[in-house]
């Protein structure tokens, strides 16, 4: 199966990690200020694309730093209000942010791989259709939240060990979101500029 069977278009949705996918991670860390945040290079640009293809855009992201006590709602709040800027400057657009701030040992429904943060983004977009939505994750608790939703998973990691340890959940894989974004654009012959794609 390809990415041109699924008929790609606005009535689809795109979910998305963030810590590996959208931003530069930081080793047994966490990004705990707006300064230590770094886009993934060409991220805001394949954002624009993906904008121009999915109805919805989400960013679902688990962020135990705050149940740890290392950072709180309002440090995340100003962090994700800079990025959703930064990607609107460059044409793009987040629809929503649902983040899960509990540390694993809580065993919360929000936290992936438990589907809590999709089921509110459903309960505010209606109109979302879990088969006809994408989940573009960096790990294998993306693969396992997009798999008990019955969505389309994408693998976006340079290293080839998760797709090889879990095959069977993971529909499509690339290398960055930049990637994706120009294997999306292939696939539906989009006309974008030239250099969108530039970092």
């Amino acid at each position: 199966m390809i990415l041109k069977d699924f008929n790609l278009n606005k009535s689809w949705t795109l979910f998305l990690d963030r810590d590996g996918v959208i931003n530069k991670q930081i080793v047994d860390d966490y990004i705990l200020t707006w300064r230590q945040f770094e886009f993934i290079p060409g991220v805001p640009e394949a954002i624009k694309i993906l904008s121009s293809v999915f109805g919805k855009i989400i960013i679902v992201t688990n962020q135990q730093g705050i149940g740890r006590g290392l950072m709180t709602e309002k440090d995340l709040s100003e962090i994700h209000s800079n990025m959703i800027a930064e990607i609107e400057k460059h044409g793009g657009r987040i629809d929503a942010v649902y983040y899960a701030p509990y540390a694993p040992e809580n065993n919360s429904m929000d936290r992936k791989p438990n589907v809590g943060m999709a089921l509110k983004a459903k309960k505010d977009f209606p109109e979302i259709n879990f088969k006809k939505s994408v989940m573009a994750g960096d790990s294998i608790s993306d693969m396992e939240f997009g798999n008990r939703l019955g969505m389309i998973n994408v693998l976006i990691n340079k290293d080839k060990t998760i797709l090889r340890k879990i095959p069977e959940l993971i529909n499509f894989a690339a290398t960055d979101l930049k990637d994706f974004s120009l294997q999306i654009k292939d696939t539906l012959n989009l006309t974008e500029p030239a250099d969108l794609c530039k970092p």
